[in-house]
């Protein structure tokens, strides 16, 4: 008697290349020395910092408040960490033109998946990183300065800043992708992250530009924030991203890698 033979049908999931490129971005992000250079930078900037002021109010006596502390310290971090954010993500994708593009294009993966997975890899990772490791310092400081800090002026605070990351590493990686050279991706950041911080503060005072929202962080971390100009601040960072992005994927889609 014959063996029955019954076929098997394999279902194909779509987006399964799309989390394999995702999965591994992110792991080759977490293992750069630029990645790694800029956690080990916030960790000693942001805890040496810290335990300097608990010094100061430990044998001086002078009453160091929690909340001018952080803004001091989330300021510091949001402009020395603008350039090293360029760093991570202009060479997402076009350090990898002519290599490892060229062979994962062509088995099985479309240019907008490779696009997406790249562009949420990276902006997962810088966004997750800086919000963990600035909610320990929040709670750290919490414990050891003068407590003034609100929760919900802390996660308000986070998320400010954490939407300027934001925008700055979409920007970072839709230069990657119209792009060939990744010092001229770099070079073209640095100028529009740094002269248009320049201009945006030509624009009348009620317009919440990056500086203001820094300048305001003090006031924001003990609680004292509108809830309406955060939820406005989200809104138009998440829409620039998405434009910025589409930009980056319609010319990615069209060029030769």
């Amino acid at each position: 008697m014959d063996a029955v033979t019954i076929p098997i049908r394999l279902k194909y999931k779509r987006w399964l290349p799309y989390l394999a490129v995702l999965q591994t971005d992110i792991r080759q992000t977490m293992r750069s020395w630029v990645y790694r250079l800029w956690l080990l930078a916030m960790f000693l900037l942001g805890f040496g910092y810290l335990l300097y002021r608990l010094g100061v109010h430990r044998e001086a006596g002078v009453i160091q408040e929690a909340n001018l502390v952080m803004s001091d310290l989330l300021r510091w971090v949001v402009l020395g960490s603008a350039a090293v954010i360029a760093a991570i993500t202009v060479g997402s994708i076009s350090s990898e033109r002519g290599t490892l593009a060229d062979s994962v294009l062509s088995r099985g993966i479309s240019r907008y998946q490779y696009f997406l997975a790249k562009w949420h890899a990276r902006v997962l990772t810088v966004v997750a990183t800086f919000m963990i490791l600035s909610g320990v310092m929040l709670v750290a400081s919490h414990f050891l300065l003068h407590e003034n800090l609100s929760l919900t002026g802390s996660l308000a605070a986070l998320l400010l800043v954490s939407s300027l990351f934001f925008l700055v590493a979409s920007a970072g990686v839709t230069l990657s992708a119209l792009t060939n050279d990744s010092r001229v991706a770099m070079t073209l950041l640095w100028l529009a992250l740094y002269g248009g911080g320049a201009l945006l503060e030509l624009l009348p005072s009620h317009h919440p530009t990056p500086d203001r929202i820094l300048r305001h962080l003090p006031a924001t971390l003990r609680g004292e924030f509108d809830p309406t100009l955060v939820t406005d601040v989200l809104g138009y960072s998440i829409l620039a991203s998405t434009l910025v992005a589409a930009i980056g994927l319609v010319g990615f889609s069209r060029r030769d890698v």
